[in-house]
């Protein structure tokens, strides 16, 4: 059972990403003779098994035509079931491990994957307490400073709270559990960041505000850990507009190919010892975070200052378009590698031997 499944959608934001990074995986596996089975996460939560030829505009509308309704079963024995019909007894789907291609909760939060865990099915990307550290912008950044590497002052935000600072403006702030573009803006001063909380879809979960470096650059570096830590190269996003504009969801994704297809510039000149220390700092976040699978690390580069600015564990296109040296099958040959030969899971009932229950008394006599 060597045959691969690849895993896009979910109610998020980035639904509409996450089919194509899904979708561009699919591809280069089946042209690789993998014939990968593709498994859709609807915007309403429901699977379905998918036509791996699909395009990204067979989606436009909701479910394609033709998709084949799914079941995901926790458990022994659970995983990926095809419902059957009238005359029919479900048939669980086999495959070795799933490629992961989901973009911002609940498929890159740990939700996911923890159905996965429990259901047994073997993934690629982060585990469950790696992808909610990724995705919790706060919680991140205070890891990684308690580390030493270089973060911008970074702080919580609710509407409810009537947020003040501690520092400076101007701002830019940001939804917590959200992913690396959608929801950010930039704020004058306090009463503008209090306006964007109270009127921000994406922030009614909470929002992490920090200092606004106008002049800074973006650089971004991609991870892979297995069969060892690997770098990619350095890459700089080029932002279009005004200088100082924030590097947008539209910049990023909209251009016909995902990641892809964003202006970018491949190992730019940088700085006296940048590079070094963005190649450091990155293999620093794939220990911290204990990173599987290709991740992307973010930067903000303001003159000779740097800062590490957020880890994401499953990026836009599995960042593919930073492994220059490499074709894209081969990044998704290793992560399946992975997925198989590095679990997840390492649960243990060692200690569990009965003797604290045979040795409690009563229910009764424990609630006094």
């Amino acid at each position: 059972m060597t045959r691969p499944a690849v895993i896009f959608g979910g109610a998020s934001p980035e639904h509409d990403v996450s089919i194509l990074t899904g979708l561009q995986a699919a591809r280069a596996l089946a042209d690789a003779g993998r014939s990968p089975l593709c498994l859709y996460w609807s915007r309403s939560g429901e699977w379905f098994e998918v036509d791996a030829s699909s395009e990204g505009r067979d989606f436009a509308d909701g479910v394609p035509r033709k998709a084949r309704p799914l079941r995901l079963v926790a458990g022994p024995g659970g995983g990926f079931v095809a419902e059957g019909g009238a005359l029919r007894r479900e048939k669980p789907l086999e495959f070795r491990a799933a490629v992961v291609c989901c973009h911002g909760a609940p498929g890159e939060d740990g939700t996911l994957q923890a159905a996965l865990d429990l259901a047994g099915v073997a993934y690629t990307g982060p585990d469950v307490a790696s992808a909610a550290l990724g995705m919790d912008k706060l919680a991140f950044a205070g890891v990684a400073r308690a580390a030493g590497l270089p973060v911008l002052d970074r702080e919580a935000a609710v509407a409810e709270d009537g947020w003040a600072p501690s520092f400076p403006g101007p701002y830019i702030v940001k939804p917590r559990f959200g992913g690396s573009s959608i929801g950010i803006a930039t704020a004058a001063d306090a009463a503008a960041v209090r306006a964007l909380l109270r009127s921000g879809v994406h922030l009614r979960a909470g929002a992490v505000v920090e200092p606004y470096r106008a002049h800074s650059i973006d650089l971004e570096i991609a991870v892979r850990t297995h069969p060892a830590l690997q770098l990619s190269a350095i890459s700089r996003p080029e932002r279009s507009g005004t200088p100082g504009e924030i590097y947008t969801y539209q910049q990023k994704y909209v251009g016909g190919q995902g990641m892809v297809g964003a202006p970018r510039v491949l190992d730019p000149d940088l700085p006296g010892a940048t590079a070094k220390e963005v190649r450091e700092a990155a293999a620093a976040v794939a220990v911290l975070a204990r990173l599987r699978g290709v991740a992307r690390v973010d930067f903000l580069l303001d003159g000779e200052e740097l800062w590490l600015n957020e880890v994401n564990t499953i990026p836009g296109s599995l960042s593919k378009h930073l492994w220059t040296d490499r074709p894209f099958v081969e990044l998704l040959n290793g992560m399946l590698e992975e997925a198989v030969h590095r679990p997840t899971t390492h649960w243990t009932t060692a200690g569990a031997d009965g003797s604290a229950l045979r040795s409690a008394g009563t229910i009764a006599s424990k609630l006094g």
